[in-house]
């Protein structure tokens, strides 16, 4: 039988957890993107350096909203949107 204890281990968790980061990261730019929004260097820099998961997921429900890149980044969300 081989040994999976690896699957359910910290570090199993930390990587699975950084790659779902890197998606949400990822999500943002592709959403900015699509929408027409311009993603600058900057923009990109600051989505892909947060670290903050929560963070992140907030501005990617922004970002398929269609915000600006202002207002993703604003501690509020968009109002009407």
């Amino acid at each position: 039988m081989a040994d999976l204890s690896f699957y359910i281990s910290p570090l199993s968790e930390e990587i699975r957890e950084e790659g779902r980061a890197q998606g949400r990261a990822e999500g943002v730019l592709i959403a900015l993107g699509t929408l027409g929004i311009d993603v600058t260097d900057a923009v990109r820099e600051r989505v892909t350096a947060c670290g903050d998961p929560e963070l992140r997921r907030q501005w990617l429900v922004r970002a398929v909203q269609g915000a600006t890149a202002e207002e993703l980044f604003a501690e509020e969300p968009p109002a009407g949107r």
